[in-house]
C-alpha cells in the first residue's frame, strides 16, 4: 500500500497549481512511496506486491538537490522499476524467480545520476575541471559544437522577460543560434566583452515581444520556444490535457500490426545481464535520446548509435553518454547510407529516435516503416520515440529540448518562486532533469516492451516526453519541500543562486562544486558510486557514475563492459557489425 502522503496548496509560496508538503518524509521513504505511486499508474508493470517489496531504497535522509522539487527521488524511484523489470527478465530467461532477487538504489547516487554528464573522469581529473580550465576542447579529434555556444549563441537559449509583466519565455536557440536570432531580427554578428552583455542585447528585443507572438514566431519558423507557464498554466492548456491522458511510462502494443510470435530472451550467453542479446539501434542527439540507450547497455543490450559527422553535438556528453555503445558515421540524406542502415534494422529488437515527431518518416524510417519490417521478417519491433511534447496533441511535433520542458511544465516557474523572485520571472532547475528523467522513461518502457513481446509477442511503441518528465514532480500526489527545506539545502552545500540568463553547465557545476562539499568522497574517483574501466579508451583513462539500480544477482547487475567511444567511432563500414 502507497505510503500515507499529506500535502498542502503551494500557491502563495511556489504559485499556482502548486503543492507542498505538510510532512516531509526522509529521502529513501518519500523514493518508496514514489516508487509505488508510480508502478500502480503503469501499464504493463508488474502490481504484483512481492515484486514491489523485492525493492530497497537507501541513502541520506535530506534532500541534495537545489529547489523544491524532488528530482532525486523521481530518479530512484524509476530506476527502481527499471531493476523489476530486470529481474522479471531474468525469470523468463533464467527461472529463477523474480520474487527471490532484489533490488537496491541508493537515492544519493540516483541524485548525483543527475548531473552525471559532469562527474566523469579522464585521466584522474574530472569533467568539471576540465571544463573550467579550457582543456575540455583539447579532448576532442572532431569538433562537433562547430563553434556551438559561442559569442552571442551563448545566450540565445535563455529566459527572458516579455512585454507582458510577470511572464517570461524560454528563448532557445537549438544548434543554428544565429539563425533563430536572425529570424527575430536580431543581430547575431554584434560583439561584446562579456556573457552579460550579450544577454542584455537580446532582452532589449525580447522585452518589444508579447509570449504569444513569441510562440507563433517560433511555431511559424519551426523553432524551440516556450512560455515560462506557471504548473496550474501548462495544465490548463489544450497540449497540457492530451499529455495528460497519458502515463508517464508510455507503452503501447501496436495490435494493428501483423501479428508476430513472442520473441524468448536468448539462453546460454556468457553475459548474463538481462538484455544480453538484444540488439539496439539508436538515432539521437543531447542527453535524453541517448541516456535511453546507455541505460539499455548498462542491463546488456548490444546498442549501436548513428551519428552523422556533420551534424551539431555538445562534445562533452561523448564521454558517459556513448558508454557501452558502438558509434558508427551515416549519413540519412544519401541512398547508400540509407541502405546500410536498413541492413541494421534487419534484426534489430529496439529503435530509438530523438528526432522532430514524424521528420524519419520521411526518410523510411517512421513507426509504420518498421512495423513492415517486423511483419517481413515475422519478429515483432520495439519503437521508442523520444520527444518533448508527447505522442499526440497540437504540438506533438513541435522540436524541444531539457529547458522547453522546463519552462512548459512549469518546472522554471517554481524555481524562480523558490529563489524569492517576482511571479513569473522563472530560473533553470539545477540539473538536466527532464532529460535525464525521460531517458530513464525511455529505458524502462522498451524494458516492459522486451518482456511483453517474450510474453505476448506483438510490436510496442514507447513515447517518453521532456514536458512530462519535468510536469510528474509537480503532481499532488508528488509533492514540493517546504520553503526551510529548501533554504537548509542550500545552506548545507552552498550552492549559488540561479539566475535566468545561466546556460545549462553554468548552472550544473556549481550543483556539482556544492556536492563535493556536502557529500564527501561521493564524487571522487574511487567513490563506491563510481566505476573505473580495466582497458583505457579512446580518452585514456575513464571512470564514470555506475549504473544505479543494483540487482540481487552480482553477475545480472548493470553496468558497462566497455569504456564511451566518439561519436561516429567506428566509421562508415558495418560489415563487422
Amino acid at each position: 500500500m502507497t505510503l500515507a502522503h499529506e500535502t498542502v496548496p503551494g500557491t502563495e509560496v511556489y504559485g499556482p497549481g502548486t503543492f507542498i508538503d505538510k510532512t516531509v518524509l526522509p529521502v529513501p521513504v518519500d523514493a518508496r512511496r514514489v516508487f509505488e505511486l508510480l508502478a500502480s499508474r503503469t501499464p504493463g508493470f508488474t502490481q504484483n506486491k512481492a515484486l514491489w517489496d523485492t525493492v530497497h531504497f537507501e541513502g541520506r535522509p535530506e534532500p541534495m538537490v537545489q529547489g523544491p522539487i524532488k528530482s532525486p527521488v523521481m530518479a530512484a524511484a524509476l530506476h527502481a522499476m527499471g531493476g523489476v523489470v530486470a529481474n522479471e527478465l531474468l525469470e523468463l530467461r533464467d527461472g529463477k524467480p523474480a520474487t527471490e532477487n532484489s533490488v537496491t538504489v541508493n537515492t544519493d547516487h540516483a541524485g548525483i545520476w543527475l548531473g552525471s554528464v559532469f562527474t566523469t573522469y579522464i585521466n584522474g581529473t574530472d569533467v568539471s575541471a576540465l571544463a573550467r580550465s579550457g582543456k575540455l576542447s583539447s579532448l576532442f579529434e572532431r569538433n562537433y559544437e562547430q563553434g556551438f555556444g559561442k559569442g552571442i549563441a551563448s545566450r540565445a537559449t535563455a529566459i527572458y522577460q516579455t512585454k507582458v509583466p510577470k511572464v517570461w519565455y524560454q528563448l532557445h536557440g537549438s544548434l543554428d543560434a544565429n539563425a533563430a536570432l536572425r529570424t527575430m531580427g536580431i543581430n547575431p554578428d554584434v560583439t561584446f566583452s562579456t556573457p552579460q552583455e550579450y544577454y542584455d542585447y537580446i532582452q532589449g528585443h525580447i522585452i518589444k515581444w508579447s509570449p504569444d507572438e513569441l510562440e507563433m514566431h517560433n511555431v511559424r519558423h519551426g523553432l524551440c520556444g516556450s512560455i515560462c507557464y506557471s504548473p496550474e498554466g501548462w495544465r490548463k492548456t489544450e497540449f497540457g490535457k492530451r499529455l495528460s491522458r497519458h502515463p508517464l511510462v508510455n507503452v503501447t502494443a501496436e495490435t494493428y500490426a501483423k501479428p508476430t510470435p513472442p520473441i524468448p530472451l536468448v539462453k546460454g550467453l556468457s553475459d548474463k545481464r538481462p538484455l544480453a542479446g538484444i540488439k539496439v539501434l539508436e538515432m539521437v542527439r543531447i542527453i535524453a535520446g541517448p541516456q535511453i540507450g546507455v541505460t539499455l547497455a548498462s542491463y546488456g543490450a548490444d546498442v549501436i548509435r548513428v551519428n552523422c559527422s556533420r551534424l551539431v553535438d555538445l562534445n562533452a556528453l561523448q564521454l558517459t553518454l556513448n558508454a557501452g555503445k558502438r558509434t558508427i558515421d551515416l549519413d540519412i540524406t544519401k541512398p547508400e547510407d540509407i541502405e546500410r542502415l536498413q541492413e541494421l534494422l534487419a534484426d534489430v529488437d529496439i529503435f530509438i529516435q530523438g528526432f522532430r515527431m514524424g521528420s524519419l518518416e520521411r526518410k523510411g524510417l517512421g513507426l509504420r516503416n518498421m512495423l513492415e519490417i517486423a511483419a517481413k521478417r515475422n519478429k515483432g519491433i520495439i519503437y521508442v520515440d523520444e520527444n518533448c511534447y508527447g505522442p499526440d496533441g497540437p504540438f506533438h511535433e513541435r522540436p524541444g529540448w531539457q529547458q522547453i520542458g522546463d519552462a512548459a511544465s512549469g518546472s522554471e516557474y517554481v524555481m524562480g518562486r523558490s529563489q524569492g523572485y517576482e511571479e513569473g520571472k522563472s530560473v533553470l532547475p539545477p540539473l538536466p532533469v527532464s532529460d535525464m528523467i525521460t531517458g530513464i522513461v525511455g529505458a524502462v518502457g522498451a524494458m516492459i516492451a522486451v518482456k511483453r513481446r517474450a510474453v505476448e509477442g506483438g510490436s510496442y511503441h514507447i513515447t517518453s516526453s521532456l514536458v512530462a518528465a519535468d510536469a510528474v514532480a509537480l503532481e499532488k500526489e508528488v509533492g514540493l519541500y517546504p520553503p526551510e527545506v529548501v533554504r537548509d539545502t542550500v545552506e548545507r552545500f552552498g550552492f549559488k543562486e540561479i539566475t535566468p540568463d545561466q546556460y545549462v553547465s553554468e548552472v550544473l557545476i556549481p550543483v556539482i562544486d556544492g556536492w563535493k562539499r556536502g557529500l564527501p568522497h561521493d564524487l571522487d574517483e574511487d567513490s563506491r558510486f563510481m566505476t573505473t574501466f580495466k582497458e583505457p579508451g579512446p580518452w585514456g583513462r575513464q571512470t564514470l557514475l555506475k549504473p544505479v539500480a543494483k540487482l540481487g544477482l552480482e553477475e545480472s547487475t548493470p553496468r558497462w563492459t566497455s569504456p564511451p567511444v566518439p561519436h561516429c567511432h567506428h566509421g562508415r563500414d558495418i560489415s563487422w557489425l
